[in-house]
């Protein structure tokens, strides 16, 4: 490994931690995103995690706090690391082909079917509490049937 990657695996420890101690399964491998899409039953949130600006002060905090705010709780919480874990990144951008890749972005996913996607461009620009009402508002509707 080289200096820049041992540098940035230590920079995004906090960044993996804040969604893992709320519950989150990272998947890190192409084989653990298949077993996950192929295996997982009901509903999974599924979050694009980055190393930027928009995932650390916009996309996590309101995931977590959507997540503490609405009864409709997902069956299954996972997220793959965009720029860290590029082949399980991509292999889980393979299950919404119709959706440019985004990062960080955040995906409803129901029994294996992308049931809604919120990406980069309505989280950039955008405040914590947009995001986590807009967020609860579509795990109601999803998770909530």
């Amino acid at each position: 490994m080289n200096a820049y990657d041992e540098y940035m695996k230590g920079i995004v420890v906090p960044m993996r931690q804040e969604l893992t101690s709320h519950g989150f399964k990272e998947l890190l491998t192409a084989e653990a995103v298949n077993e996950h899409m192929s295996e997982a039953e009901g509903t999974s949130l599924v979050v694009i995690n980055s190393v930027c600006g928009c995932a650390a002060g916009l996309a996590r905090p309101a995931v977590i706090e959507a997540l503490q705010q609405t009864a409709a709780k997902p069956d299954h919480l996972v997220t793959v690391f965009a720029g860290q874990d590029k082949e399980a990144t991509a292999q889980m951008r393979h299950y919404f082909e119709d959706v440019p890749p985004s990062s960080p972005s955040i995906a409803v996913v129901k029994d294996g079917q992308l049931a809604y996607f919120i990406p980069r461009e309505q989280i950039e620009d955008h405040d914590v509490e947009h995001i986590r009402d807009h967020l609860a508002q579509v795990l109601e509707q999803v998770a909530g049937e």
